[in-house]
């Protein structure tokens, strides 16, 4: 069990408070916090956590309001090598050895979220991370020398980088007349008895419109969900937090025509009446038609946004055209203050709705690879890597065995990527786990390097069910399920790609298929000088 660092350095600037230094603060003790803590204190950096609730894992203690979880909890797989079974186990975080996996507080494949609280608070104590609970940030400022004060009610901290996991803070509340009377999700009552025999429009058709809807299907006499874009399904999408499949009853109840429906509208108004609301709306898809409904209860279920309000107006961060989240570069550092990164959920501006970095199982990579930039940065610590001969075999070799074992690169797809840089002296740099952004930001003036990642193909089939495939490796680019992509790059313009055909059991190794085309492809990349 790795030991507590070193405590803080206390200056008695007030009778009332201190002031103390770390390098880091991190604010927020939710699964990307404590990831990020475990990282830092296994490298032996300076940090400290600060988190406002009693004990870790404080949203998950209150959401998803119904209790279940939408992260697959796959316990039982084909492989043995823990590398591999992460893949499919989305909710454990990162520590060696591995001993502390989440399977051992659930066996069920969508887990109880109180069983996420528990898993987390034990984590926590397990590696004795330096978290400070009960203890909120007021407010977050900038100093002169480009470093932060972070102050709460006992204490002031000095730091050279905060890294804000706080998660979601606040309702995402639509800008709707009379959106007021809406009961949020946050407040709605989860027994469906409540609902019964009531017509209910739900505002949202995310995964927390379907698991209310499908929460009350049984009781109430009429569900509408509305939003003005239509429905998202994670199946034709491949983003976890698109609607998933263990919804379908509320659309099989909507095509069977059992007056539940999903209906792509704009609500232009909601008024009380004597016997509930009626809501004005403004169909989407219909030549602009209109119409007016009568609904007993209106439930807003639009989602989450960031708290902006601990940010002094010194280092206030650039936020998304939505409001929901900031900007961030490939470092995950906002793009207006230095300094100040973001983690976790907050984190997943540049691949929205593309990778999991939304998630535990895809954030929990990110942040190893933050933990190495951010040591890189302010501690002086190269970025490690590794060098092998810069030779087809050796090449082939290597991008065989990552893709084929790393469950960065198969949960992060089309995010994280594995870079092999082309030296002068005979030799490829290989760097494990980048952001694509990131690596062609570090390399931009490099003349010959290459990404390695996983990616799903084309998406221009009617029915995700019924794909039609081509077996045949020079139409790998054709592949619809997720696949490797080897891209070259001549500072930022790439040069070249090559697509190794899919496979069912994510197994790249057959000589034909993926051996050969991709050692013959190195045998002629490599030695070019464009």
């Amino acid at each position: 069990m790795t030991a507590l660092t070193p405590g803080p350095t206390r200056h008695d600037d007030t009778p009332d408070q201190h002031t103390e230094d770390h390098p880091y603060v991190i604010i927020g003790a939710g699964p990307a916090g404590l990831q990020l803590s475990y990282y830092l204190q296994q490298a032996g950096s300076d940090y400290i956590t600060l988190e406002r609730a009693a004990a870790p894992a404080e949203f998950f203690r209150h959401f998803p309001r119904h209790r279940r979880l939408i992260s697959l909890n796959k316990v039982h797989t084909t492989s043995t090598d823990p590398e591999i079974r992460l893949r499919w186990d989305w909710n454990s975080l990162l520590h060696e050895p591995a001993d502390l996996p989440f399977a051992k507080y659930s066996s069920e494949y969508f887990p109880h979220a109180d069983d996420m609280v528990r898993y987390l608070t034990d984590f926590q104590r397990y590696h004795q991370l330096a978290v400070r609970f009960d203890t909120p940030v007021e407010r977050i400022e900038r100093t002169d020398d480009g470093g932060f004060l972070v102050h709460t009610p006992d204490s002031t901290l000095r730091c050279r980088c905060v890294i804000v996991a706080t998660g979601w803070g606040r309702p995402n509340i639509p800008d709707i007349p009379g959106i007021e009377h809406a009961t949020g999700y946050e407040d709605m009552h989860t027994d469906p008895a409540a609902y019964a025999g009531q017509r209910v429009l739900i505002l949202g058709k995310g995964n927390s419109a379907f698991e209310t809807a499908s929460a009350i299907l049984g009781h109430a006499a009429m569900i509408h969900l509305a939003s003005p874009r239509p429905l998202r399904l994670a199946w034709n999408t491949k983003h976890p937090g698109d609607v998933r499949g263990h919804h379908g009853a509320v659309l099989d109840s909507y095509q069977f025509k059992t007056l539940h429906s999903v209906l792509d509208c704009v609500i232009d108004e909601i008024r009380p009446t004597d016997h509930g609301y009626r809501v004005h709306l403004t169909y989407t898809h219909a030549d602009d038609e209109t119409a007016v409904m009568d609904y007993e209860s209106v439930l807003r279920c639009t989602g989450f946004a960031m708290d902006t309000t601990l940010f002094d107006t010194t280092c206030r961060p650039d936020m998304t055209p939505n409001g929901r989240m900031p900007t961030t570069t490939g470092d995950w550092q906002s793009t207006n203050i230095d300094g100040l990164y973001f983690a976790g959920t907050l984190a997943q501006a540049r691949d929205f709705k593309r990778a999991s970095s939304a998630f535990i199982d895809g954030f929990r990579y990110n942040l190893r690879t933050l933990t190495a930039l951010l040591r890189e940065r302010y501690e002086g610590v190269p970025l490690t890597h590794s060098r092998i001969a810069r030779d087809a075999d050796a090449a082939t070799t290597l991008v065989l065995d990552r893709v084929n074992w790393s469950s960065a690169l198969w949960t992060q797809f089309e995010f994280l990527c594995d870079a092999l840089v082309a030296d002068p002296d005979g030799h490829l740099r290989h760097y494990t786990d980048l952001p694509e952004d990131h690596i062609r930001d570090r390399f931009r003036d490099h003349p010959h390097y290459y990404t390695i990642g996983l990616r799903w193909g084309r998406d221009d089939y009617g029915d995700v069910f019924a794909i039609e495939r081509h077996p045949q490796p020079h139409r790998a680019a054709e592949s619809a399920f997720i696949h490797p992509v080897i891209r070259r790059y001549h500072g930022d313009t790439l040069v070249d790609e090559l697509h190794l055909l899919e496979d069912l059991l994510a197994e790249w190794r057959r000589p034909d298929r993926h051996v050969t085309p991709l050692r013959d492809w190195f045998a002629r990349e490599l030695h070019r000088n464009r």
